[in-house]
């Protein structure tokens, strides 16, 4: 079985996802940033307005409008901290 992160979606008021998951997209000041089992310990601010991707085993993928706040990557996995977070619009 591949290596797997483990991530939460922190908005101000609640969780809004966790999970295990593949990789990890968020657009951040200084521009895309994928994430992947084994990255070097990070933080960073996110872009306004940003986007968070999860891909999931299986092909799956969430997607997440964010507004302001931080993502951070440690040995133990993913944590995006946002003021606030909604299901992303499929882009069309």
């Amino acid at each position: 079985m591949a290596q797997q992160l483990h991530v939460e979606l922190v908005a101000v008021e609640e969780k809004v996802w966790s999970g295990e998951a593949e990789m990890v997209v968020a657009r951040t000041t200084e521009g895309e940033l994928g994430v992947l089992p084994g990255h070097a310990p990070l933080l960073g601010q996110l872009a306004e307005p940003s986007q968070v991707r999860i891909k999931q085993a299986g092909g799956q993928q969430v997607a997440y409008d964010v507004a302001g706040g931080f993502l951070s990557v440690t040995g133990e996995g993913v944590t995006v901290l946002a003021e606030s977070a909604s299901p992303a619009t499929p882009a069309r």
